[in-house]
């Protein structure tokens, strides 16, 4: 039995032409003829009438709640309402809507059609669909394609929210179907190559692979109701399509006969018979119910990977990588340059044909591929690319008619989309993810030149690999050249949660023992420099969190890619990478991308809404903390870089467990006794100081031997530090346990000092800090700094110093990191005049005045970034002007980029 095929549009069109020449002198009776005109009608789209449309589908208006008919209906599709020639049809697509609340998810169409038999008027619903559009009936042959989605064709701006979604859905539909899989003991790697089947017969079903919701009829029509054949159906029918229509067994059941040849490797593993019951049935039908042919294959890839997590699952469409955030990435690597050439090119046939060679030459290459969003988006992109070259050469009368009719003509291929992925389950749905939209693609070169590569058979996809991107040559994936554009999104895995595994892979990739504070995803940069080796032309850009461009690590990564000839070719600053879902918090990312050109002139993307839009700037040059100045990494320094910054000591660390920490509930106790009181001590760190919470120690620099007999407390105490200390592992832990009542590292100072907190909240518009006199004890969770005059207040609780801590200081989980061997020693402030030293002071004097105007309220509540009091943030504008003097600013600086922009430039020229 031969196996019917989409139509193109050359047949659809002719299909029209004959009928426009049997309706164009009928009477046009809406009672008499309405039915007869929607069946040709879909027809000429390869419909058929007795499975496609509901006729007089009843419904109840919504406006009267009277009961109706809706003339026809495609069920997910479109409804069609007829009238009578001359009957006014903006009134009838009014009464077509009218019907529409009445009918259920599945059913809902997303066209309504009207006619008076000499009039069509279309009209989207999609929150995307333009105005209504009409056309006569002898207009249809040249206005075939406005219907074409009747045949499976789709007219949509690829990664539309709408496309987004109907892939949220739909993958909320699979979710449901691996459940009962799951729940009924299905082998999970048989479950995954059932669970990729049937998302290709879903599809295939709505988009024009083969005949419409010719698995829908399979399931509903072959298998029992019960469930309890449905699993041995589908094998059979999946056996089936991994075989050539003319290879068949002729026994066969005929609707069996009726699907074609897929190949492509989807349905060649043998796996077990699933076994259904009436409920999982009736899932499946609820899935085959939905429009496939509406799902973006990235995000639905994304989401689909998910439905085998319990938690993920829950969660279901409130997570996945945008198109958006993919575009960021590959639109300034490569893209946005083909397109230009394409705009250059658009008069000149020679060039706009070079430029189709040069597409074809481009590898795409994904070595954290996941389900391979990147790589379907890439491939949309630059088969549309392609597409609009192909139109623009048919208009200047440069394009060869038999073109497009086989695959081997076209630029680019599948097999031009590589990809390296850890686990199986995701390595499959990315293989699939290319096949879909490889036929999207397809199915708009055929709108839009009436031709196309055949859906099937499939071509193999065996670019996607799976292996450990880490431990695999990727020169052995794919051979390394010029045209090869590396891009991704490895593992958000900072270094304090990465495993020892992946501490171990981190090692051999960089070739040292000593990876510091290296985040895992450093690996990737490391892999792509040397895969590149030897080679001018390649690129990469890699999504990562904004920790790579932060503090220590920063020198370790981008060291060897500068010395290795690569600059920044773009970066996207800081921007969240953002979950919906409830209390999810975001990650904060960057995008970099790298080539060894002077040219094009660097692209900075900066975000001043870390959730909003970004804004283009050009760079002269972009150095690794993704500011436009000099190109300098800022490493560990001993001693202060400014002549004007006074040693930054860590605070005393008690290494005690708890013996020297007096604690609010113990300190009456210690106050009352009259030896151990005179031990006792404010003591403040980070909490403390800005949270103005009481806490003391006992400090015995001068302690009295005899002082120990006299006091019960003490001796207590020191007796638990000396034990605490003599069981420890450390060796010089171990040795303080002679002399238990000291502190085991001390650096406190003898006379009043700046006390600066270890961490502080990235939300926060300053950096807290506070005087402190030397009686109280400084815990090692702050750092000190003599600071007689004030200067260094005013210099730390300035716009300057937090911009110069955000951006080489680094993080602790999300809050600011304070170092004095980075962000302290390393502080590029210049020797400033005593008129300038004079301003700072007065101005960190009126910062104090402000905060003193709500003596009650910490630092934490001074500095609450939704409450500031506007005298505090008043005085800190004006303290920003004078500070902003100090480090050689020639203009008002408004903006983070700007003070970085200055602090770069003044480091280069101390270090120089």
């Amino acid at each position: 039995m031969s196996v019917a095929k989409p139509l193109s549009l050359a047949e659809i069109r002719k299909r029209s032409v004959a009928f426009v020449r049997d309706w164009r002198d009928e009477p046009g009776a809406e009672k008499q003829q309405a039915h007869q005109f929607v069946a040709d009608l879909l027809k000429v789209y390869g419909l058929s009438e007795s499975k496609a449309a509901l006729y007089e589908k009843r419904a109840r208006r919504s406006s009267t709640g009277r009961g109706g008919y809706i003339d026809a209906l495609v069920p997910g599709l479109c409804a069609i309402e007829m009238k009578s020639k001359g009957v006014d049809l903006e009134a009838a697509e009014q009464q077509a809507l009218d019907y529409l609340d009445a009918l259920s998810g599945a059913e809902m169409p997303r066209w309504v059609i009207t006619s008076d038999f000499a009039t069509f008027r279309l009209l989207e619903l999609s929150p995307d669909g333009a105005d209504a559009i009409t056309f006569t009936l002898e207009q249809l042959p040249e206005r075939c394609d406005a219907l074409a989605f009747l045949a499976g064709y789709q007219q949509r701006t690829f990664g539309s929210r709408e496309q987004e979604q109907a892939s949220v859905k739909a993958a909320k539909l699979m979710g449901s179907l691996y459940e009962s899989l799951e729940a009924s003991g299905y082998d999970d790697h048989d479950a995954s190559v059932f669970l990729v089947r049937t998302l290709f017969a879903l599809y295939a079903d709505d988009a024009g692979v083969w005949e419409r919701d010719l698995f829908y009829e399979f399931v509903e029509t072959r298998t029992a109701e019960d469930g309890s054949d449905l699993g041995a159906q589908l094998s059979v029918l999946f056996q089936a399509l991994n075989r050539e229509s003319s290879k068949r067994q002729h026994t066969l059941d005929p609707l069996v006969q009726r699907f074609p040849y897929v190949n492509g490797d989807l349905f060649g593993e043998s796996v077990s018979i699933p076994s259904f019951d009436s409920e999982m049935r009736e899932k499946l039908l609820e899935a085959c119910a939905f429009n496939w042919s509406k799902i973006s294959p990235a995000v639905f890839g994304s989401l689909f990977q998910s439905v085998k997590d319990k938690a993920a699952r829950r969660e279901l469409g409130e997570h996945y990588t945008t198109r958006t955030n993919i575009l960021k990435t590959i639109n300034p690597l490569f893209m946005d340059e083909l397109r230009e050439r394409a705009v250059a090119a658009h008069h000149d046939v020679k060039k706009l044909k070079k430029l189709r060679e040069d597409l074809a030459k481009v590898r795409v290459f994904d070595p954290a591929c996941g389900c391979g969003n990147f790589l379907v988006v890439a491939y949309a992109e630059m088969r549309a690319l392609d597409l609009q070259i192909l139109e623009r050469l048919q208009q200047l009368g440069a394009l060869s008619e038999t073109l497009f009719f086989v695959a081997a003509n076209l630029k680019v291929t599948l097999d031009h989309f590589v990809g390296l992925e850890l686990e199986e389950w995701p390595a499959r749905i990315a293989a699939t993810a290319l096949h879909l939209v490889d036929h999207q693609a397809n199915l708009a070169m055929e709108l839009s030149l009436g031709a196309a590569p055949e859906p099937l058979p499939l071509t193999k996809v065996d670019s996607i690999h799976v292996a450990d991107a880490l431990d695999t040559d990727w020169r052995a994936i794919l051979t390394p050249s010029n045209d090869v554009r590396i891009v991704g999104n490895p593992p958000f895995l900072g270094h304090a949660t990465r495993s020892a595994t992946q501490a171990q892979q981190l090692r051999e990739v960089w070739g040292r023992q000593d990876i510091g504070r290296l985040d895992y995803v450093t690996a990737w940069f490391k892999k792509a420099i040397d895969y590149f080796a030897g080679f001018e032309g390649g690129r990469f850009a890699l999504v990562s969190t904004n920790s790579i461009v932060q503090g220590e690590p920063v020198p370790a990564l981008f060291g060897p890619i500068f010395e290795a000839g690569w600059r920044l070719r773009f970066a996207h600053r800081t921007f969240a990478w953002s979950s919906e879902a409830a209390n999810a918090a975001a990650v904060h990312c960057v995008i970099t991308g790298f080539d060894k050109n002077a040219q094009p002139p660097a692209r900075l993307f900066s975000y001043p809404s870390l959730k909003g839009e970004a804004t283009e700037a050009p760079a002269t040059s972009i150095n690794a903390y993704l500011v436009d100045a000099p190109n300098v990494l800022v490493e560990q320094r001993r001693q202060p870089l400014s002549p004007e910054l006074p040693a930054c000591t860590f605070g005393n660390m008690a290494r005690d467990g708890g013996g020297l920490i007096v604690e609010a509930t113990d300190h009456d106790a210690f106050a009352a006794d009259p030896v151990a009181s005179r031990y006792l001590r404010p003591f403040v760190g980070a909490r403390e100081l800005l949270h103005d919470l009481p806490r003391w120690c006992l400090w015995m620099v001068d302690l009295d031997p005899r002082d120990v007999a006299a006091s019960p407390l003490l001796k207590e105490r020191l007796e638990f530090v000396r034990e605490t200390r003599a069981k420890s592992r450390a060796a010089s832990t171990a040795a303080m346990a002679a002399t238990p009542h000291l502190f085991g590292q001390r650096s406190q100072p003898d006379v009043p000092y700046l006390v600066i907190p270890k961490t502080s909240s990235e939300t926060r518009l300053y950096f807290p800090t506070k005087h402190a006199m030397p009686e109280t004890i400084a815990s090692d969770l702050v750092f000190t700094a003599k600071d007689s005059d004030g200067f260094l207040f005013g210099i730390i609780s300035s716009s300057m110093f937090l911009t110069w801590q955000k951006s080489v200081g680094g993080a602790l989980e999300s809050r600011l990191r304070f170092s004095n061997t980075i962000v302290w020693n390393n502080l590029p402030l210049p020797t400033p005049s005593m008129k300038t030293r004079s301003a700072v002071i007065a101005a960190g004097k009126d910062v104090l005045a402000a905060q003193a105007l709500h003596p009650q309220r910490s630092l934490a509540e001074h500095y609450n970034p939704l409450a500031m009091d506007p005298a505090l943030l008043k005085a800190h504008a004006g303290l920003d002007r004078v500070v902003d003097k100090a480090f050689g600013a020639r203009k008002s600086l408004h903006t983070e980029q700007d003070r970085q922009a200055v602090l770069f430039r003044r480091y280069a020229e101390l270090t120089a």
